[in-house]
């Protein structure tokens, strides 16, 4: 189970840990990171560094255009697509390759999401946004 630090976060372990659990999951993963809500990055696959803004980036985009927070993303391009689940205070944004099947992804984004939130400590406030992240 994971362990929500005392600010209600995801430790970084955990957070390794569903990035793995992702990448295992989906063969057409190009990559993908989750953010805290202070928008730090907590784990990615390559360089956590190189995540930060484009992620911050893609969610703001997303709530711009929605003219609130969003609670999920998907933006296709000629050369893949992005997605982006943001449940209980954390975010997990993926890269994908062109024709990914999105709502396979999706599915699969949330489950991991999902888990992460659970633990036996949280703050009620997560276990509510984990029950809330439908598959």
């Amino acid at each position: 189970m994971p362990d929500l630090s005392a600010n209600g976060r995801p430790s970084v372990a955990d957070a390794e840990v569903a990035v793995a659990r992702l990448e295992s999951m989906s063969t057409d993963l190009r990559g993908c990171a989750v953010l805290a809500a202070d928008g730090s990055v907590l784990a990615a696959t390559g360089d956590p560094e190189r995540w930060g803004e484009p992620a911050r980036e893609l969610l703001a985009a997303a709530d711009a255009a929605a003219g609130e927070p969003v609670s999920h993303a998907h933006v296709a391009t000629e050369d893949g697509e992005a997605f982006a689940v943001r449940a209980g205070g954390i975010a997990l944004i993926a890269a994908a390759a062109r024709f990914t099947l999105a709502s396979l992804l999706l599915s699969d984004i949330r489950a991991v999401l999902r888990d992460l939130l659970r633990a036996p400590g949280a703050a009620p406030a997560a276990r509510d946004a984990a029950a809330a992240v439908e598959a």
